[in-house]
């Protein structure tokens, strides 16, 4: 917007895309501040799943910006209007940017339901259509620091065609203009910045024409939608996030939908991405998973959570028990499938082993307990489980994200690589 706050600094741009910084200036006040490459906090109606917000903050190292979804809470507006002091305050949430999306990224939602006027969300009690009339008195209600502009995003599927594609990308335009005209009107949302977003489906052209019409809006970000896991695969997901980048300014984050696993952020991140949604530690918990992939980049064995012979030691068992064809597939792009990046806690195999989920990891699960409990836990259903993965997940995670910034501030990106997707079949599948 014209009086924006969101700025964002450039320390360094890495083979002319990947982008290391901060974006400083967020919230009301403008105090807060997120380094990019970075990822938002995925929450569930404002809470991390599994976690009250006493232990998520024992993490260290949280990003700033919590993402909070529409489709959880349209149902609950009549409740929130009548609140009155915002979804911040509603939720028991205190020193945090409030980034509001339109979708759940972590579930699918039907496709089949938008119309020129409108777009659907889905919550526990089913579809509620959503007019930009009505999407903008949420935005008031909910009171976000940033939220995304209301668009249609479903032409992400293979079988999208050509004139279904230009028309999702003139009916996001249509409704970000639309958008910025309420927006600007009104005082409810003063100070408050909008993300444009960028659709096109997998054709080239109109990726390239969405990208440079939002750009011409008085947008703070873009959101590039429709490149989610499962949607493509890397080499085209790359070659379209590179030709929208040229169509993008500098000056601004972008954002990337539904992308989460390690191997695909660093692509995506060496294409220009600076944001992304952090639901894999989320997706990773639901399977019963811990994850367990190095990202170590230093030369001192010391340096705690990043111990690089614990993930060694877990990639030779998974050879050893006959895993790394079943889960080392880089081909496979459903992301309510198991990944290379985790180890499934739920095998037999592991209800005799103590040892911490990752050697070396500081997080309150792997000081206190071990593999063997967390398995106990998840056979027989006990609650705790999520908890302890969700606390180890999330740490581990957002650590990956640290040593990402640390490789393009000191020119080890390609040692990071190495760490993250391994030596073996996983760095092979990957350059082919």
């Amino acid at each position: 917007m014209a009086g924006s706050r969101m700025q964002l600094e450039l320390s360094r741009v890495v083979q002319g895309r990947s982008r290391l910084g901060v974006l400083k200036g967020l919230g009301r006040t403008g105090q807060h501040s997120l380094e990019i490459p970075g990822c938002l906090l995925y929450t569930h109606f404002g809470t991390v799943p599994h976690l009250t917000q006493d232990t998520l903050h024992t993490l260290i190292s949280l990003p700033s910006v919590t993402q909070i979804t529409l489709s959880h809470i349209a149902e609950h507006q009549e409740v929130l209007e009548e609140f009155k002091d915002g979804f911040r305050k509603f939720a028991g949430l205190h020193d945090t940017v409030l980034y509001c999306s339109l979708h759940d990224p972590a579930t699918p939602s039907p496709t089949g339901y938008t119309t020129t006027k409108t777009v659907s969300v889905w919550g526990s009690g089913g579809r509620i259509e959503l007019t930009v009339a009505k999407f903008m008195a949420l935005q008031k209600t909910v009171q976000p620091d940033w939220y995304q502009s209301m668009y249609d995003g479903e032409t992400w599927q293979n079988s999208a065609s050509r004139k279904r594609v230009r028309k999702s990308v003139d009916r996001t335009l249509a409704h970000l203009d639309e958008c910025l005209l309420v927006h600007q009107k009104s005082k409810e949302l003063e100070g408050v910045e909008v993300f444009g977003v960028v659709e096109g489906g997998d054709i080239l052209e109109e990726r390239v024409r969405s990208a440079r019409e939002t750009a011409k809006r008085p947008v703070a970000g873009f959101c590039l939608d429709g490149l989610q896991t499962g949607s493509m695969d890397q080499t085209l997901r790359t070659q379209l996030i590179t030709a929208m980048i040229k169509e993008l300014p500098e000056d601004k984050p972008r954002l990337l939908h539904g992308v989460g696993r390690p191997d695909e952020v660093l692509a995506c991140v060496e294409a220009g991405v600076d944001l992304f949604e952090s639901i894999f530690p989320f997706l990773a918990t639901e399977r019963g998973c811990a994850l367990s992939f190095g990202f170590d980049i230093s030369t001192d064995p010391e340096r705690a959570g990043r111990a690089p012979p614990a993930v060694l030691e877990l990639n030779e068992e998974k050879e050893t028990a006959g895993e790394s064809q079943q889960n080392g597939d880089l081909n496979r792009h459903d992301q309510t499938q198991m990944t290379p990046f985790e180890m499934n806690l739920k095998e037999k195999r592991y209800q005799d082993d103590f040892r911490p989920l990752v050697e070396g990891c500081g997080c309150y699960c792997c000081k206190n307990h071990q593999r063997a409990y967390l398995h106990h836990l998840l056979v027989t259903n006990e609650l705790l489980a999520g908890v302890l993965l969700m606390i180890h997940n999330t740490a581990h995670y957002h650590g990956f994200f640290g040593a990402l910034r640390e490789a393009l501030a000191t020119d080890k990106l390609d040692v990071l690589k190495k760490r993250v997707l391994g030596d073996g079949g996983l760095q092979t599948e990957r350059k082919e």
